[in-house]
């Protein structure tokens, strides 16, 4: 039955603890990051970004940025995606 499935997409949503977060800046607007998004690439490399929201308020959109070189935050991308494998080898079926 898996011969020739395809998976088009592997995320999960990660949030970021309030100690590592950060601000970034776009267009004249500051952002507080707060989550990130992990993907499993093709070759098995893990691709994440950075997304929050303006840190006035507002109900501006959710923002993508890069997620700067630090090792506490690849440490918790790396932790969330052997979390979420563990996870995924442990479903239970679809719930009915």
């Amino acid at each position: 039955m898996t011969d020739g499935l395809e998976v088009s997409a592997l995320a999960i949503n990660v949030t970021i603890p309030e100690e590592l977060r950060w601000t970034h800046s776009r267009r004249g607007q500051e952002f507080v990051l707060q989550t990130l998004n992990v993907r499993l690439l093709p070759d098995g490399r893990l691709g994440v970004k950075a997304y929050g929201r303006p840190s006035g308020g507002g109900r501006a959109g959710y923002v993508p940025f890069a997620v700067p070189d630090d090792p506490r935050l690849t440490a918790l991308v790396e932790a969330a995606a052997a979390r979420a494998g563990a996870l995924w080898t442990g479903h239970r079926g679809v719930a009915g």
